[in-house]
């Protein structure tokens, strides 16, 4: 599926050749993210995403920088989480060369002109405002919070508007030199393209780019043993709840045995949360659950927006869903579940964007890479006693976290229907 290298300086390169696609996309992978910060530092990450957007030294403006790309047809842009931040672009064949002169360029030569970065903070603090006016948002940061309270998991990968304010320009050279260098980076390539190609053009371009030891990332501390409640008060006509548990970490052999539990029980218009809340009691629009894994730790979250006055209900079916699943599910319904991973995962696997996130990301947090082919042999050795196994170990009543934000007071009201 792919090649790899890793060049004198350290960085990590890996190329997968897809033919008969007149796309190429290009990831770079840095490990820069909320969990290599500081509380003081909260959003410094996510602050130097925007800057290599606003003007490098070969593409001096951020119309110089976003035309190259979109000038010629092609897609652009980035994100930050907690582990990583993502550089990516996407363009036709033709561009492949001048689109991977820019995205280096943005991470080796980024002109970080003052007046632009202070430009750029307003704008990450309106961002973070209006982000904040959004219900489902802050739904997911109080679960984040009440999930890894005090710490960085559980904080906001934006930081704060006030943190955002106090980071000193010099913050920001000092921390992107730390963490934005060769050792720390990994950079993919899908598309028609010639592995060797894309090494000669790399090697050429990042000679002078030297590596450094980055900071280290914060684990996980995990002191709560009993249900907590957050409840944010907000005038809306409807409720935003999300249900948590702590889940399974990257490299736990149990991840794909809580994927497949996953499938069942909140993944798609044929799970079980779905036909249960939405199909035959008709109390929301939409319910899903959702896995994610980390280095060291994981989740399994729950959301689903209800009518005010009908939110027990609604956390009450969930948690009858959760009771029911300690049994082993049956062999078709097992069938069905992996059958949609599978489904899904090789769709994916046509673009080549997600390949190369396929590649990046896996590089980056867990130092290999699987193949697609070795993922579906590890879904299709999961066995009902697998996930009733996993479901006993993760769905524990002492470790269920609930959040809410809508037009409520009282966290007890709640409190008493978080059990199974």
């Amino acid at each position: 599926m792919y090649q790899s290298s890793v060049l004198d300086n350290r960085l990590r390169v890996l190329t997968s050749t897809m033919d008969h696609t007149m796309s190429v996309s290009i990831t770079l992978c840095v490990g820069a993210g909320s969990r290599y910060e500081s509380p003081d530092l909260a959003g410094v990450s996510h602050f130097i995403e925007h800057l290599p957007f606003k003007g490098t030294r070969s593409w001096p403006t951020a119309k110089d920088v976003s035309e190259a790309i979109e000038g010629v047809g092609g897609m652009i842009n980035a994100s930050t989480d907690r582990e990583m931040t993502l550089f990516w672009c996407k363009v036709a064949r033709p561009h492949f060369q001048t689109a991977l002169s820019v995205m280096l360029d943005m991470l080796l030569n980024p002109l970080l002109d003052p007046e632009e970065v202070e430009k750029e903070r307003e704008i990450i603090q309106e961002e973070l405002r209006m982000t904040y006016d959004h219900p489902t948002y802050r739904v997911d940061l109080l679960i984040d919070e009440a999930l890894w309270p005090d710490q960085a998991m559980g904080r906001d990968v934006g930081g704060t508007p006030e943190t955002v304010a106090a980071i000193s320009q010099q913050s920001i050279k000092d921390y992107m030199e730390q963490q934005y260098n060769p050792a720390n980076t990994v950079l993919a390539v899908a598309g028609n393209i010639d592995h060797q190609e894309v090494i000669d053009l790399v090697e050429k371009a990042t000679r002078d780019w030297q590596p450094r030891k980055p900071l280290d990332w914060e684990p996980v501390s995990n002191g709560v043993s009993f249900p907590v409640v957050q409840v944010e008060q907000r005038r809306s006509d409807q409720s935003h709840v999300c249900i948590a548990l702590p889940g399974l970490s990257l490299n736990d052999p149990d991840r794909y045995n809580l994927a497949m539990l996953n499938v069942i029980f909140g993944d798609g218009m044929s799970s079980r949360l779905f036909l249960n809340l939405r199909e035959d009691q008709g109390l929301t629009y939409d319910v899903n659950s959702t896995i994610q894994n980390f280095r060291d730790c994981g989740s399994l979250v729950i959301y689903c927006g209800v009518e005010p006055k009908k939110s027990r209900k609604a956390i009450q079916g969930v948690m009858d869903e959760m009771k029911g699943l300690h049994k082993e599910p049956g062999e078709q319904e097992l069938h069905k579940a992996k059958e949609y991973a599978k489904g899904r995962l090789l769709l994916r696997m046509e673009d080549t964007r997600a390949v190369t996130g396929w590649l990046a990301v896996q590089e980056m947090l867990q130092g290999k890479v699987s193949t697609p082919e070795e993922v579906v042999q590890l879904i299709d050795a999961v066995t009902p006693e697998d996930v009733a196994r996993v479901a006993q170990y993760v769905f524990d009543p002492d470790k269920l976290r609930l959040a809410v934000v809508g037009p409520h007071r009282s966290e007890n009201m709640f409190l008493k229907v978080l059990q199974f």
